[in-house]
């Protein structure tokens, strides 16, 4: 029998909307802390730990099933003490668990539920779990009461158990192989993602299917560079990354109404999402599909950009200018619900006429195609086709009005607490989408967001805390805080070439540093030499769902080395490719952004320096073209009057002087540098620029 309670449990204090979801179960929740460990100790109990996320569907059944269930609370209540953590809160507990649950059992995933000694060491891991077991699965109630029995009679078996898998994992678990990385590890991975990639409805592999708008980057790039070689490479890795990108859009993993991504597809063809929306997946689509439109021109690939931002600065972005989280999978208690239709629901807001021209164009019926309702899509649908392309200026009408019709629905819950490394990311997208689109509104909200960090998110000694909920800043940022921000703040200098951003992303990548790098093997700590001391000091390399820190610290290391002559930065990158190199050799597949630092640093870069001592027209023509390119190998910088602080960044630009009053462009590739150009036509062609 289910049963609630009015009565608060301890997550009521707390900030973490996952940790306040579970504020009412009869469980008697702790949160991850000193108090919890102590009365597993004084009272001889396993911890039960929980770690999950507040948009996370299975983390809602398991809490239906079992945690707001008086049975399962009683168990729990008497034979254990139980921790929930939020993961996005603290990445370092989840991925320590998480290691271990898939050591053990070979998978992972949310609801990661682990059983261990009140010393934090595991002896058994797991996910969802139903309350009562079924179709082979064991039930929590079963497992709680088999390991209390144990634990009742022979506590010293479990408690040796958990030592030696900690031991074990530890060891060999936690242990990246290091390694010198070769060019033609690129050339292994584009052939993985090649056999594996769907020809006909776009992406790499099968169900489910997530975006990687990370493995899509490292194609564009290296189809680029292998171009010079082979011009049937670059026209593949072209077609695959463009299909891909309009059959993303065409599905119902991008919501036609409301706009925005959800987290990825239950089916090949893209069209039943897993409804929940993450920030982090909108800022990295909305990269890729500005990239795309820089390489390629076409209008396709702006509009999807500008309908990211179009859900993220009106749903997503809180008035003091962060950006919230996630929106839920659920609404109602029903996944999905928020985003359904019947033609019914579409003609009582539509009218017939219009309600009929939508149903058509965006295949909703009367059997439907997802438990009898419908998700808009244009799967199979040409984005040429005459139905779309001479009715667009109606169907953005109807879109409209059931946009609005759709807003009177409960909506589904929003995690508005505020991440510093999602951030990052969304910052990131931003200043991209307003040097590629000049669009100031971008500029504006993405400087806003930084303004934000740095006012909220960091300590009066320039420490970064990782998350902001409720007038309160807390958790010591992590690495991918450190890394996603660093990246904003390049982007933002090559949206606006104001020093100040520069100025930053050195600050916080010599902070970076300083917190977490691992002196002997190289490399990149998750959790800095100041953070909480768990069983493991663990690093992340693989490039998953968001690239990991380590990738994007890479690559921040080259560009940061490019822009200011600082070859000590470059080491750095280099040593961070040699401490990971084996890892990557296995499966070079699995590290798609790291790749693209790696390509970045075989592939010949470039360095342009613009320099207009008096100021004129052509700088900003030169900057403007630079600013519409897809040049994923260039860094700019631009020093004029009002930007002298550049010349303390980057000391070698004091050589550097317009020649006869007129902006001059200075371009280096390949550590040698060619004659200055003041001629439009010469620098065109000495940039590569395609119009």
């Amino acid at each position: 029998m289910t049963t609630k309670t009015k009565v608060p449990n301890r997550l009521a204090k707390e900030k973490s909307p996952y940790l306040l979801q579970h504020q009412y179960n009869p469980v008697d929740w702790y949160p991850w802390g000193e108090a919890a460990f102590s009365k597993a100790k004084a009272e001889d109990k396993p911890i039960f730990l929980s770690i999950g996320y507040s948009t996370c569907h299975w983390c809602h059944v398991m809490e239906r099933e079992s945690f707001e269930d008086g049975e399962v609370a009683t168990i729990l209540n008497e034979g254990y003490v139980s921790i929930k953590v939020d993961r996005e809160e603290r990445p370092d507990i989840d991925h320590l668990y998480m290691t271990f649950c898939q050591a053990m059992t070979g998978h992972g995933g949310w609801p990661l539920t682990i059983i261990m000694t009140p010393e934090k060491k595991p002896f058994f891991a797991g996910t969802y779990f139903p309350k009562n077991g079924r179709m082979g699965m064991p039930g929590l109630i079963e497992i709680l009461e088999k390991v209390r029995e144990i634990w009742r009679v022979d506590c010293n078996m479990l408690v040796q158990s958990g030592e030696e898998i900690t031991e074990s994992i530890l060891k060999k678990g936690l242990a990246l192989q290091p390694g010198e990385l070769k060019p033609e590890v690129l050339d292994n991975a584009y052939q993985t993602y090649r056999i594996h990639y769907d020809s006909l409805y776009g992406g790499i592999g099968n169900a489910p299917k997530f975006p990687a708008p990370h493995n899509l980057g490292f194609l564009l790039r290296y189809g680029k560079v292998v171009a010079k070689k082979d011009p049937e490479i670059e026209k593949e890795t072209g077609q695959m990354v463009e299909k891909t990108l309009e059959q993303m859009y065409k599905g119902g993993i991008f919501d036609h109404i409301g706009y925005g991504f959800s987290r990825y597809s239950t089916d090949r063809k893209w069209l039943l999402p897993h409804f929940e929306k993450m920030l982090y997946d909108n800022a990295l689509l909305a990269i890729v599909y500005l990239e795309v439109y820089q390489a390629t021109k076409k209008p396709f690939c702006r509009e999807v950009a500008e309908k990211i931002f179009t859900y993220v600065l009106r749903d997503m972005t809180s008035p003091e200018g962060g950006f919230y989280s996630a929106e839920d999978a659920d609404s109602e208690g029903e996944e999905g619900k928020f985003y359904l239709w019947t033609p019914q629901e579409v003609f009582a807001v539509l009218g017939d006429e219009k309600g009929e021209l939508f149903c058509k164009a965006y295949d909703i019926s009367e059997q439907g195609n997802f438990e009898g309702k419908n998700i808009p899509n244009l799967i199979g649908r040409n984005l040429d086709d005459p139905l779309l392309r001479e009715n667009s200026p109606l169907l953005e009408e109807c879109r409209e009005q059931l946009f609005w019709a759709r807003e009177k629905r409960v909506h589904p819950y929003k995690d508005d607490k505020v991440l510093t490394a999602w951030n990052g990311l969304m910052i990131a997208a931003l200043a991209m989408g307003s040097k590629i689109l000049d669009r100031s509104d971008y500029l504006a909200a993405a400087e806003k967001a930084v303004s934000f960090i740095f006012e909220r998110l960091r300590r009066m000694d320039g420490r970064l805390l990782a998350r902001y909920r409720g007038g309160e800043a807390s958790y010591l940022a992590y690495l991918d805080d450190y890394a996603f921000v660093v990246w904003a703040l390049i982007e933002l200098y090559q949206a606006t070439y104001r020093p100040y951003f520069l100025e930053k992303a050195l600050e916080l990548n010599s902070q970076m540093l300083e917190l977490f790098w691992d002196g002997e093997k190289g490399g990149l700590f998750l959790v800095g030499q100041d953070g909480e001391k768990l069983l493991g000091r663990t690093k992340e390399i693989y490039d998953g769902a968001i690239p990991s820190g380590n990738s994007v610290a890479a690559m921040n290391l080259l560009r940061l080395a490019a822009i200011t002559g600082n070859h000590v930065l470059q080491e750095k990158a280099q040593g961070l490719f040699r401490a990971f190199g084996g890892e990557i050799w296995d499966n070079p597949s699995a590290y798609g952004y790291l790749l693209q630092a790696y390509l970045y640093f075989t592939a010949s870069s470039r360095e342009v320096v613009i320099v207009d001592e008096k100021g004129s027209d052509r700088a900003d023509e030169m900057l403007g073209i630079l600013r519409k390119e897809f040049l994923p190998h260039t860094v700019s910088l631009y020093v004029s009057p009002a930007s002298t602080g550049i010349l303390d960044i980057a000391p070698y630009l004091r050589d550097y002087h317009s020649l006869g009053d007129i902006a001059t462009a200075y371009i280096c590739e390949n550590r040698a540098c060619r004659p200055p150009v003041t001629g439009m036509e010469a620098f065109k062609q000495a940039i590569g620029a395609t119009q």
